[in-house]
């Protein structure tokens, strides 16, 4: 989706609710979240050296970088153990979403307000994180186990607006060396309306651009189990689920490693911490009341489907799809026989509502406009393959982060109206990700990660060449 749409004022975000619709991918399996309920009762974890709000994609990446940088370097800083706390509100990781390196898309817009290196590292860093997560799934043989199938991605234009900014993104990107566009090695193939409607049944122009559906949920466990498991000796990873953080208060205004600087209070007891990374995305504001509001992070509901498709998966092929100017996307689940028709993600539809389900943190409902628009976008775009009037197997909602410039804020918390640089002083943040996650969190948790460490041994830290540094939160406006 766009990130000029014009968001409106509104509050800090609530914690999560506590009764969220029930996701197909957390409950769709008995045995598809193992850590739903980990560390949520006996006693808990009262002191840690970095504390981890936030056991999604942002959190548990973080957690399983900071257990790789030790691995490869010098051990943990001061000799270790480092003790590192993931705190969920609710159960283990709530997240959706496919990975989609978003290639040249954006790209005009990236160079004219921050140059063709930036407009070229924004889309490296979604490059980073898929041949990331692409190599840790051959590297484990976890390909099978989270679904990870690599069908590529089908944009289609609705709008000859759409088709020709997509061409003005290409030819710029393509001008500035934006690798994989053209050659040999070109992974970009544009299809002609009537390409389209022979290889899929919709009679609408597209390019195919490369991606990867999977199991989120079933991803981030992977990660969390081999940074806890299989973390180096000088290091603990501990999980509590059901424990909301409910606020921070400093413990005293000592520098960096010479004790806890922070404590959080949760419903089960205090925890007291020297380091304390954001990994709330949406909920960011809750716990930090100055990003609220279009130059924060704004709480938004995003709603999904699992819609039973009307032709075998043979038909519909492995390929994920966006269209309509982004708000719409959807994959098929690997089918168990490919004469069978395949079960559909869908999600999208805000676009209907007026407001589109900005400042809305409530993922306990869906929204019956919403639910109405999903359910017939599909069918008349591709007759016969998707019946008309046809109920999902399933729906819900979650919270999504978006933000102003439409990418995510990383680095050191910093409250721009404040007039004390420290206040925030070893708080991180990663979140915002303006419902474009799964490509961009794991490479910005390693970046805070990096960050951290660096912090902690007292060196400087180097910006890598994939993170664009208009991301970072020392670069954004004060």
């Amino acid at each position: 989706m766009s990130a000029n749409i014009s968001v409106p004022l509104g509050p800090p975000a609530s914690l999560p609710v506590p009764n969220p619709t029930k996701s197909f991918w957390l409950h769709s399996e008995p045995t598809a979240n193992p850590l739903a309920k980990e560390g949520s009762r006996g006693p808990i974890t009262s002191e840690a050296d970095i504390c981890i709000i936030g056991s999604g994609i942002t959190g548990v990446s973080t957690a399983f970088h900071l257990s790789e940088i030790i691995r490869s370097g010098d051990g943990a800083p001061g000799g270790g153990p480092l003790k590192v706390l993931v705190l969920e509100a609710r159960d283990f990781c709530i997240n959706g979403g496919h990975l989609t390196p978003v290639s040249f898309f954006g790209f005009m817009t990236n160079e004219q307000k921050y140059g063709t290196h930036e407009a070229i590292s924004n889309a490296a860093l979604e490059e980073h994180t898929f041949n990331g997560i692409r190599r840790l799934c051959r590297d484990n043989k976890w390909g099978k186990d989270i679904d990870f199938i690599e069908s590529g991605r089908t944009i289609m234009f609705l709008t000859e607006d759409d088709h020709q900014n997509a061409w003005i993104d290409f030819n710029r990107a393509v001008a500035a060396g934006l690798p994989g566009l053209t050659g040999e090695n070109r992974r970009v193939e544009w299809l002609r309306k009537e390409e389209v409607k022979k290889r899929y049944g919709a009679n609408y122009p597209a390019v195919r651009t490369p991606g990867s559906n999977l199991w989120p949920l079933k991803l981030v466990t992977k990660l969390y189990q081999k940074a806890a498991t299989n973390a180096p000796k000088d290091m603990l990873v501990r999980l509590h689920t059901s424990t909301p953080v409910t606020a921070m208060a400093p413990i005293s205004t000592s520098s960096s490693g010479s004790g806890p600087r922070w404590r959080l209070r949760t419903p089960r007891g205090d925890i007291s911490c020297n380091y304390v990374v954001h990994a709330t995305n949406g909920y960011a504001s809750y716990l930090l009341p100055h990003m609220a509001g279009p130059k924060g992070i704004v709480p938004t509901r995003g709603q999904v489907v699992a819609l039973r498709a009307n032709a075998p998966a043979a038909e519909i092929t492995s390929s994920g799809w966006t269209s309509n100017s982004g708000f719409e996307y959807w994959f098929p689940r690997p089918p168990k026989n490919l004469k069978d028709p395949p079960l559909i993600i869908l999600g999208g539809g805000r676009e209907v509502t007026g407001d589109f389900e900005f400042h809305q943190t409530d993922d306990s409902t869906v929204n019956p406009a919403v639910g109405r628009a999903i359910r017939g976008f599909l069918p008349p775009l591709f007759p016969g393959k998707y019946k008309e009037g046809r109920e999902p197997e399933g729906e819900w909602t979650g919270i999504l982060g978006y933000t102003k410039i439409g990418d995510p804020f990383v680095g050191p918390v910093i409250d721009p109206a404040s007039s004390r640089l420290n206040k925030y002083e070893g708080q991180f943040i990663a979140a915002g990700y303006h419902g474009h996650g799964m490509p961009r969190a794991y490479a910005c948790a390693e970046a805070v990660a990096q960050m951290i460490i660096a912090d902690m041994r007292q060196e400087s830290w180097t910006r890598p060449a994939w993170l664009p540094q208009h991301y970072l939160t020392t670069s954004r406006p004060r």
